[in-house]
């Protein structure tokens, strides 16, 4: 056995620290309509959470991690307390994608975004 080897197996056993998650940004539980679009692509999905840095999405296909994606949403009046819904154009990746049961969800980070003008 090498040195390391030798160091390692006559060390003292530690507890295994659990990689905690940590949030950047309040998410709020958000199901709204969007179309995403990468290139000339185009699919349908449903926001589950949105935050001012990211959105996490159900759909039916699985994206691919780093793909660069765009998408509207219509915030509701109530949820921002406007007078009227707001429509905000957004750009991002997608950060990774998983398998849930029956759809996909793919988490999405927010790089640039602008409201529309009404």
């Amino acid at each position: 056995m090498d040195a390391r080897k030798a160091k390692l197996a006559g060390a003292p056993s530690r507890p295994v620290l659990l990689r905690q998650e940590t949030r950047c940004a309040v998410r709020f539980p958000l199901t709204l309509p969007v179309m995403l679009s990468s290139g000339s692509e185009e699919f349908a999905a449903l926001t589950r959470n949105v935050s001012c840095s990211g959105v996490l999405f159900s759909l039916d296909r699985s994206l691919r991690a780093g793909l660069d994606i765009r998408f509207s949403m219509r915030m509701p009046s109530d949820v921002l307390g406007t007078p009227r819904d707001v429509l905000v154009h957004c750009a991002g990746r997608v950060v990774r994608c998983s398998l849930n049961q029956s759809q996909y969800l793919a988490a999405a980070t927010i790089d640039e975004y602008r409201f529309a003008e009404q």
